[in-house]
Order: structure tokens, then sequence, then C-alpha cells
């Protein structure tokens, strides 16, 4: 799988942009605040229909422009497409030309695997985001997962206002039986996706952290959540139903789920050194990319922002033994070339890309 070209409009600090990008390494570097975060981004949108970074899409669109646009031609091995994102006052998706109905429809068909500078703390912060982490991996693969999450989120909030009314306008309790039937249903569904793709991460990462320390250290990853029966969070539900008024929110849930990562059994967002930590997350992040091979047959694309500054030279040299036949997308403040693999380079400078045409 791999982009072939990117057409931006009035998205974020670019007027208008077109960029064609080559099948291997492609290298985007310039001064910060110039506009090379946002070509991955535009890429994430297109991806998963919404931004890694802005928390309204409006956010989006350049500065004193009313609409923008942003238009991706793909290639997998067996077909061609085309991914076009509008926004204005709404957001409209379109897939080969056709607008799309549901977010659903959008997800799996440019799949990436992405890394940011703030992933490197995804172990060590909060577990939201190792959530975020699992939701991006598993939605790409499973798009009916989105759904069914939202459908939770959604029902967990009206569990939550009901709760509130119940303390504050003394509101019958036993009505939360139909929130909490609900809750369980979604929340059951969830948990067996979730289950599923540790499960999966489990059986790649360590051959990968092998590799990357040179077999100095063992990886395991555990899941954390609630409950592991459908009754047992049902019965999890009713037991803490006073808390839960008391405090005003659900305390137990899918929503409060998490993953630990030990290296040689001790918890790494603990005990482990900065390097581990680094290590640990590189593992991670390419078990997605090997479990997101195994479902479709084909590589992902790479998202590498602003990665290179967060790595010292042995853990760059491992990575990269690590990748092949992969289309990469980096973005750094400093020209770097490769000297065993082809790439491509783009000077990025307020807002305009100069393809360098190096090899």
């Amino acid at each position: 799988m791999w982009i072939n070209k990117i057409k931006i409009n009035n998205f974020r600090n670019y007027e208008k942009e077109k960029i064609n990008l080559g099948k291997n390494i492609n290298v985007f570097y310039g001064e910060n605040a110039q506009g090379k975060t946002n070509i991955i981004e535009s890429i994430f949108l297109c991806s998963m229909g919404k931004s890694f970074k802005a928390q309204v899409d409006k956010e989006l669109i350049n500065f004193n422009k009313e609409k923008a646009i942003v238009e991706i031609d793909f290639e997998k091995k067996d077909r061609k497409g085309n991914v076009k994102v509008e926004i204005s006052d709404k957001k409209n998706i379109y897939l080969n030309e056709i607008k799309l109905k549901k977010l659903s429809d959008l997800l799996g068909n440019i799949n990436v695997v992405l890394f940011t500078p703030e992933d490197i703390d995804i172990l060590k912060g909060s577990p939201q985001k190792r959530r975020k982490f699992l939701n991006i991996m598993i939605s790409q693969l499973r798009p009916n997962y989105i759904h069914i999450l939202n459908l939770y989120l959604k029902t967990l909030e009206q569990r939550n206002n009901y709760l509130k009314l119940i303390k504050i306008e003394n509101k019958d309790e036993n009505l939360l039986d139909i929130w909490d039937e609900k809750l369980v249903e979604y929340g059951y569904k969830i948990y067996e996706y979730r289950k599923e793709f540790i499960e999966k991460i489990k059986n790649k990462i360590k051959n990968i952290h092998n590799n990357l320390t040179e077999n100095k250290e063992e990886i395991e990853i555990e899941y954390i959540c609630d409950f592991k029966e459908k009754d047992e969070f049902l019965k999890l539900l009713k037991k803490r139903r006073k808390l839960d008024i008391i405090k005003g929110f659900t305390t137990k849930g899918i929503h409060r789920d998490d993953f630990i990562i030990y290296i040689n059994d001790k918890d790494v967002s603990t005990y482990g050194s900065q390097g581990q930590n680094r290590s640990a997350i590189l593992s991670l992040k390419l078990s997605e990319l090997k479990v997101i091979y195994d479902e479709i047959g084909e590589n992902p694309i790479l998202l590498l922002d602003d990665f290179m500054s967060e790595l010292d030279e042995k853990r760059k040299i491992n990575f990269f033994k690590n990748i092949e036949d992969i289309q990469v997308i980096i973005t750094c403040t400093e020209k770097i070339t490769f000297e065993n693999f082809k790439f491509f380079l783009y000077n990025v400078s307020k807002g305009k890309i100069i393809e360098k045409n190096e090899k």
C-alpha cells in the first residue's frame, strides 16, 4: 500500500500544494512551525476521517478561508483509490468520488501507523493514551468497532447524566437497568475486540523487541479490564451503583481499560529507564504494523512525525532494520539521508514544499 499524490487546499498553513510521493522513504525537513506535521495530519485525516491533533475540524481550515480540502490518491496491490475530505461548516468525505454516509465506510482504505513525539511517553502517560492507541489500530481493521465504541460512549454519557439526576432530583435509580444492559452489550463486544488485538500484539512484540535490543530484554504486555464476562460486568455495575450515584459517574467499565508493558518482569512505566520506554514504544508500534500486515496482506503507511529526534543512533538503525517494503513519511528539522534505502527529500518552508529530487 502506498500514497501516490496528496493535494491540499487551504489546509492549516497551506493554500495550495500538490505532493508526489515515492513508494519508499519520504523525508519532509525544515525549521519548526513551517507545516511539516500538517502533511502527516492530512494523511491521517484521509485515513481516519479526523485529525490526531485538532479538537475541532474548523481548526484545520486556513486562516480567513471558508473551506479546506485534502485529497489523496492511493494504491493497493489489487486496486487504486481516491479519498477526499472537505471541511467547511460540516465535514464531507468522499471515497472514489462517492460521498460517504458513515465514517466506518472510510476506515481501512488507507491503513496507517502513526508515531509522534507524544507517543514516546504513551506508556508513562494516562490510560486514555493507551486506549487511543488501541482504538486507532482496531478501528482500521474492524470498522464496526468504532461504531460500537461510539454507542458505548453515548450510553455512558446518558447513564452519567442520569446518575446526577438521581443524586440531585431523587430520580428512580431502578431506571439505570436500561443503561446498564446497553453498557454491558456494547462493552463486552469492545472487550472482545481489544482482547483479540492485545493477543495479536503479544504474539509479535517479543521477537521485535529481541531484535531491537539484541536479545538483552524480555518484554510482555498485559491487558487490564474490569471484567472478563458479560455477567461479571453487569454484577459490577449493580454492585457499584450507590457509589456511582454519589460520585455522579460510572466508575467501572471498558472506558477505564488499560494495558501494561513489562520489561524483564518490571512495569516499564514505573521502573523502566527512558531508553527502555523508547524501545518498548518502538516495539509496540512495530507490532501494530505487523498485525495490520497479517490482517490485510500488505504493509500500512508509516507516519513518523519528528521521530528521529527522539532516538539515539543505535535505535534508529535497529528500527529501520525492522521495516522493509513500507512507504514511510518522515518529518524532521534537519535534512537526513539513508545510505541503503531509496528516499525522496522535500524541503518545507512557510507552507511551501519543494521537492529536492535527491536519491
